[in-house]
């Protein structure tokens, strides 16, 4: 082979390696713009989300664990989507509740906060669009997690981070866009916490958001508003 055909078959080599490097390079950014697609089907989501909702209201501890079944199976259909991840941990979480053996507490309050903080090291801008019932994947899995935070005994350490992210859902940019029902849940939470710090003046301006907002909620944001001291 001349000097010249091995200068052009290496410069061919070294134009095939930058394509590809560049190609991957693209598909990768691609991968970790773009938005995530719901791969588990609508009413199995639906159902799950229902059951959560109950579960979280009860501390039934068959409905806790139904809930947690369920969410580690749709978790496992679709292991990409932090929303089934972080309500699969809080609902881990949660059966912290269902037993009376202090190890077993623990073990399960340790198991639903490391699967929530894995979804939280999900996210990324992709994630900033809708994805289950209207709510924008960032939102939805940031919420969860704050709720499920600011509900960990405080020797667990977790109610700051809890604030904090409670505090990012409230002020974040697409709150506003978020179904109605999932912003009086916020504002209902923020509420609640509010009161149990005693910053009734706030806790008032949350509970009025509800009450106006037509939401399933606005009930009992006005029985809370009623139950608060002047």
């Amino acid at each position: 082979m001349t000097a010249q055909a091995r200068l052009t078959t290496s410069r061919r080599a070294l134009i095939l390696w930058w394509a590809a490097t560049a190609f991957a390079s693209i598909a990768a950014t691609l991968m970790i713009a773009a938005p995530a697609q719901a791969a588990v089907p609508a009413p199995a989501l639906d159902a799950a989300f229902q059951s959560f909702q109950r579960a979280s209201a009860s501390n039934d501890t068959a409905t806790i664990e139904a809930v947690a079944e369920q969410f580690a199976r749709l978790s496992a259909a679709d292991p990409a989507d932090p929303v089934l991840l972080a309500y699969g941990g809080a609902a881990i979480a949660m059966r912290a509740n269902t037993t009376a053996l202090p190890w077993r507490k623990l073990s399960f309050a340790d198991e639903g906060l490391a699967q929530v903080d894995k979804a939280l090291t999900m996210l990324n801008a992709g994630h900033d669009t809708p994805l289950h019932r209207g709510i924008a994947a960032s939102l939805d899995t940031r919420f969860v997690a704050a709720t499920t935070f600011l509900r960990m005994p405080a020797m667990l350490n977790r109610h700051a981070r809890g604030a904090r992210l409670l505090d990012e859902v409230l002020k974040s940019p697409l709150f506003a866009g978020a179904p109605v029902g999932f912003r009086a849940a916020v504002w209902m939470r923020a509420a609640d916490e509010a009161t149990k710090d005693k910053r009734n003046d706030e806790a008032r301006q949350w509970l009025n958001l509800v009450a106006a907002s037509g939401a399933s909620q606005a009930a009992s944001a006005q029985a809370k508003l009623k139950e608060l001291a002047p």
